[in-house]
């Protein structure tokens, strides 16, 4: 995993970003379609709520933060 900070952007790394950020993307579509399922499947399953709201707010967040990073390093390159 690429640690977004503390690196110097080379065509490398951002690849490799660019690869991380495909990846996360996935996981977060599937944490969104299994959030919709359950909202749809209410009020059956719903101690699982909190959490799994939880879990994709979590991904979409740190997506949010790879993608920025991405456009900061392709600007230095």
């Amino acid at each position: 995993m690429v640690k977004t900070t503390e690196i110097e952007p080379t065509e490398q790394t951002i690849e490799d970003l660019k690869l991380q950020i495909k990846r996360l993307n996935s996981k977060a579509g599937q944490m969104k379609m299994d959030l919709h399922d359950l909202a749809e499947s209410l009020p059956k399953n719903y101690q699982k709520l909190t959490t799994l709201a939880a879990q994709t707010y979590e991904i979409y967040h740190r997506l949010h933060e790879l993608k920025s990073q991405l456009k900061d390093w392709e600007k230095r390159l």
